[in-house]
C-alpha cells in the first residue's frame, strides 16, 4: 500500500512550490523540520478561489502566531493531495469530500483536522456551477445526456454534484461524458469547443462568465443544504505522531477561516497573489462561505451519492473521517 501511494504522489502532477515557505526546507521529513521554535510543514493546495483564508492566514501572521512555517504546493485537485499526505510527501492537504471519502473506503489512512469551505446554498449565486458557452443549446442539467463535460477529478465531489443535477432535472448521468480537465483550462476549452460543459469553480467560474458563458445549474446547492465541499486533512499516523503540530494547524486555520467569512474584500484581493486572475474579474468572483464547522448531514448525502454512483470499494465511514 505504501509503494502505491508513493507511486500515486509522484504522478499526482504536482507543480513547483510556491514562495511560501523556505527553498531550504524541501528536504524536511515527514514531521515537518523545526527551526528556532517555528515548524515547516508541507501543505498541499488547489490554487482556486476556496483555500484564500490559507493565503490570508499567512499574511496576518496567523500560522507564525502558532508556531508554524507552511511550504506550500499546488496540484490540480484534491484525488492529487491525498496520496501525497499519506504518503508523507506533505504534512497536510486540501481536498473535497468525496476524494477523501473514497480514500478512507479504501483504505488509505487520512483524517479531517479543520474546515474547508461550503457552498453558498443559493442557486444561480454560488462559487462552483455548470457552465455552458454563450449561444449554447444546452439549457439545463437534462441536456448534459450524451455531452463532454469538463470537471477537475473524475469520482470527486464534482462529479457527484453534476449527476445529481441531471438526475433531478430528470436526466441519466450515464449518460454524461466526463473529462478530467484542470479548472485553470476550462476556459479555454470551452471557449474553442473541446468540451461542451464545464463544473467549474472561481475564479475559473469567473473567467467564463467574462466570455459570455452562462451558468445553467449550481450542482453544489443540488447534492444539499450548505454543502460542506471540502476539508484540510492530514494522515492518521501524522495526527497520531505529532498531535501539537495538528492542533497548531487547527488552531491557526479556524482563526484564517474566521477572518476570511468577515473580510471578504481581503480574501477577494488575496486571490490575485496566487492565481492569475485579471483585475477586471475579480470583482465578478462569487465567494463561497468558510464556516469554522463542516456540515455532517451533507458529508453523508455526498457519501450517499458517491454509493450510489460506485465510487466507494466499500461504505465509507463519515464518523472516522471527519475532525
Amino acid at each position: 500500500m505504501r509503494r502505491l501511494l508513493v507511486a500515486l504522489a509522484a504522478g499526482a502532477l504536482l507543480v513547483t512550490a510556491s514562495a511560501c515557505g523556505s527553498s531550504g526546507d524541501s528536504g524536511a521529513s515527514d514531521s515537518g523540520s523545526s527551526s528556532g521554535g517555528t515548524t515547516t510543514v508541507k501543505l498541499g493546495l488547489i490554487p482556486i478561489v476556496d483555500v484564500a483564508p490559507i493565503y490570508l492566514g499567512q499574511q496576518k501572521g496567523f500560522y507564525r502566531k502558532h508556531g508554524l512555517k507552511l511550504q506550500i504546493s499546488t496540484a490540480s485537485g484534491g484525488a492529487a493531495i491525498v496520496p501525497g499526505v499519506a504518503s508523507g510527501q506533505f504534512q497536510f492537504g486540501f481536498s473535497n469530500v468525496t476524494s477523501l471519502l473514497i480514500a478512507q473506503s479504501s483504505g488509505v489512512p487520512v483524517k479531517a483536522v479543520s474546515n474547508g469551505i461550503a457552498s453558498t446554498g443559493t442557486e444561480g449565486k454560488d462559487f462552483a456551477g455548470i457552465a455552458v458557452e454563450k449561444g449554447s443549446s444546452i439549457r439545463s442539467a437534462k441536456d448534459l445526456e450524451g455531452k463532454k463535460v469538463a470537471i477537475n477529478t473524475l469520482k470527486n465531489i464534482n462529479e457527484s454534484a453534476v449527476r445529481a443535477s441531471v438526475r433531478k432535472d430528470g436526466g441519466d448521468p450515464d449518460k454524461v461524458k466526463f473529462v478530467e480537465l484542470a479548472f485553470d483550462q476550462m476556459p479555454a476549452a470551452l471557449d474553442g469547443g473541446q468540451v461542451d460543459a464545464a463544473c467549474a469553480v472561481e475564479p475559473a467560474l469567473a473567467t467564463i462568465k467574462s466570455q459570455g458563458g452562462q451558468v445553467i445549474a449550481s450542482p453544489l446547492v443540488d447534492v444539499a443544504k450548505d454543502t460542506t465541499v471540502a476539508l484540510y486533512f492530514t494522515s492518521t499516523q501524522y495526527q497520531q505522531q505529532h498531535a501539537d503540530v495538528v492542533e497548531k494547524f487547527q488552531q491557526a486555520t479556524a482563526e484564517s477561516l474566521a477572518y476570511a467569512e468577515a473580510h471578504p474584500d481581503e480574501a477577494r484581493q488575496i486571490i490575485t497573489t496566487y492565481t492569475k486572475i485579471p483585475a477586471s474579474v475579480l470583482a465578478q468572483v462569487t465567494l463561497p462561505k468558510w464556516p469554522a464547522e463542516p456540515n455532517r448531514e451533507s458529508v453523508e448525502a455526498l457519501a450517499e451519492l458517491g454509493e450510489g454512483d460506485g465510487f466507494f470499494k466499500k461504505t465509507p465511514d463519515v464518523d472516522a473521517l471527519l475532525p
